[in-house]
């Protein structure tokens, strides 16, 4: 791929011990595998750690990354990745954020920064076109993220865009974010804030106005153009501008897939209300998170008066309203919001901050906590006052929040006297609010998604078997979604697999998955890399390099101890719903999982215990993993 080559692969390498900074280009041969984004992260990875080391050790690997279209005015494309081994779950980490952080990292001459060691005293990267140093700075320790972020662009510029850790991770909460876009955008997920944290690494700083190359820029802008035009003409995307992700609150209600009172129940009923009282009361306006954006998924929001006044602030969407409304059975969408905004300020991920205050509700119904364990102070479903407590000594790690700022699967094992069959995790990462009583090609893909039970890596599959898109699949072997039952479980493991190697596409190429939604298909991904770089690219291509990807990833995994066994659904999303609407509908209940299971492995050409086969890594070209 010497046109990909001559467009991407400019490596920043970053050792805070020393603080020693150089730029180097990637390697031909991981370009040619993997193209860039969360693909190439995996390379540099595998290769540059050795099995079972300590995520929080100083040479474990930071990688922060864009992709070929990341900043290039494609659709979508102002995301980066961080990636790492997750110190949540010990196996692949993975985050991402949208924000102009990583275009303007690419308008700085870097594609992909590498960052290993821990720096002496509390410091920040800072990146400015063409230059870069480790710059001590202990008086931003202790800081919020909005606060850190304000310090940092007050000293170095407005321009900077900065990505920063809160008190949270410096603390090593597990779970805790990194955030970007003014403190508003979060990489939420498996614990890259913790990483940072780990490293004395408060901030990345990024500075950059260059152009960088399109092979043939006609051609690209105007594919860019007829794309848009053709996502903006759909009236389905409206919605994105006009309900953001928090309109899914009344719809997933309506579908069963609204996990209640701590995955109890996958409806209850009050979805379309909690949406009313946020259009009503919260809402200010739609926001971008990158320039050019066109979908404007984005919420602005407050509460303006009551117990939990809180200022206008970027948050509040799907994920984070329901698991602080739905997940505690609490019906004050202003204390939602608030705890939106606090997430955002500790430095948080708002999913499993929510799951681990479920989990500990849970346990104080069920006897296995007692007042005694949280100063006196009984932990009720619906009880905000008392919860948001308790969120603030997460952050702090004080009292009953140390043990829960562990996440859920260590807080149970700690725990035990049955609390382990409270905790909703997968490989250690909690559940996410999409629960799949709704679809089973949902459950199957929390089961094997390389991070744990996530929604966004890769593409969750409920979308095809309940919300009806097809992603432009259907040439490549897709069922066609209209003729698939949401219920049915034949079938779901081979559709699983080629969603999976497609929703890799958004963490390698560099843009917003939202967009994928929205009608961006692979047969488009392939012209706009086949403009941008020079060379032709076909969907059958980045297919193949999604898959070469996902078992990357799972390598890596499999290098780290994992097996079948955490491949495995938690008991309560295999259970019948306990009340709402689908209580008594039997078939929404996944029935033969391990059918599922062996059904995608044996699509994916991995053996009977999940571990790709020798035989399917040679195919792909990964000759080096074999062991």
């Amino acid at each position: 791929m010497q046109g990909l080559k001559s467009v991407f692969g400019k490596m920043l390498r970053v050792d805070l011990s020393t603080g020693t900074c150089f730029v180097e280009k990637a390697e031909e041969r991981a370009l040619n595998l993997f193209m860039g984004g969360a693909g190439l992260a995996a390379d540099i990875i595998l290769k540059e750690t050795e099995a079972k080391y300590d995520p929080l050790g100083s040479e474990a690997p930071l990688v922060i990354a864009t992709g070929p279209l990341t900043g290039t005015g494609a659709p979508g494309c102002g995301s980066v990745d961080l990636c790492f081994k997750s110190p949540l779950t010990g196996v692949w980490g993975e985050s991402r954020s949208g924000s102009d952080f990583g275009p303007a990292l690419r308008k700085a001459g870097i594609d992909v920064v590498v960052i290993t060691g821990r720096a002496e005293e509390p410091s920040v990267l800072i990146i400015d076109e063409g230059s870069w140093e480790v710059r001590p700075w202990p008086a931003l320790k202790g800081l919020s993220t909005s606060k850190k972020t304000k310090a940092i662009k007050d000293e170095l510029g407005g321009d900077f865009e900065v990505g920063c850790i809160g008190p949270a991770g410096e603390n090593l909460v597990k779970f805790a974010s990194v955030m970007f876009g003014d403190a508003s955008r979060a990489a939420g997920r498996s614990g890259a804030g913790t990483v940072m944290g780990s490293k004395n690494l408060l901030a990345v700083a990024v500075r950059g106005k260059k152009k960088f190359p399109i092979r043939e820029a006609q051609k690209f802008m105007a594919l860019c153009r007829d794309i848009s035009r053709r996502l903006i003409s759909d009236p389905g995307n409206a919605i994105w501008a006009q309900e953001g992700t928090t309109g899914e609150l009344a719809r997933a209600d309506a579908a069963g897939d609204f996990p209640t009172k701590n995955w109890e129940a996958n409806s209850w009923g009050k979805g379309a209300a909690l949406f009313k009282h946020f259009q009503e009361n919260n809402f200010v306006s739609a926001r971008p998170c990158y320039k050019g954006c066109i979908l404007r998924c984005g919420r602005k929001a407050k509460v303006d008066k009551g117990p939990w006044m809180t200022p206008c602030h970027e948050g509040c969407e799907y994920e984070t309203m329901t698991t602080f409304t739905a997940y505690l059975l609490n019906e004050d969408v202003d204390a939602a919001v608030h705890a939106s905004w606090l997430c955002n300020e500790f430095g948080l991920d708002t999913i499993s901050a929510g799951s681990v205050l479920a989990f500990a509700m849970d346990c104080f119904e069920k006897g296995i906590l007692k007042p005694s364990d949280n100063e006196g102070s009984p932990l009720e479903w619906g009880d905000m006052e008392e919860t948001l407590k308790l969120l603030r000594k997460i952050a702090s790690r004080e009292g009953l929040g140390d043990l829960l700022a562990d996440g859920v699967k260590r807080a149970a094992s700690e725990l035990g006297k049955g609390a382990q069959e409270l905790a909703v995790h997968v490989k250690g990462l909690e559940g996410p609010a999409h629960d799949p009583r709704s679809g089973k090609a949902l459950g199957l893909s929390y089961g094997v998604a390389n991070t744990g039970m996530n929604h966004i890596h890769p593409i969750e599959g409920m979308a095809w078997d309940s919300g009806k898109m097809d992603f432009g699949l259907i040439s490549y072997g897709l069922p066609d979604p209209n003729e698939v039952d949401r219920y049915e479980e034949e079938g779901k493991g081979k559709a699983v697999k080629l969603l999976h190697d497609f929703g890799m596409m958004p963490d390698i190429l560099g843009f917003c998955k939202f967009y994928v939604y929205a009608g961006v298909t692979v047969d488009d991904l392939a012209d706009l890399m086949t403009a941008l770089s020079g060379e032709d690219f076909t969907g059958e291509d980045l297919l193949k390099v999604g898959e070469r990807a996902y078992n990357a990833q799972r390598a890596f995994n499999v290098r780290e101890g994992v097996s079948k066994e955490d491949d495995l659904l938690p008991k309560k999303i295999l259970s019948q719903p306990a009340f709402g609407k689908y209580a008594q509908k039997a078939e929404c209940v996944i029935s033969d999982y391990d059918k599922m299971l062996m059904e995608y492995y044996q699509a994916r050409g991995w053996d009977e215990n999940g571990r790709p086969t020798r035989e399917k890594l040679k195919e792909l070209g990964l000759d080096y993993l074999v062991r």
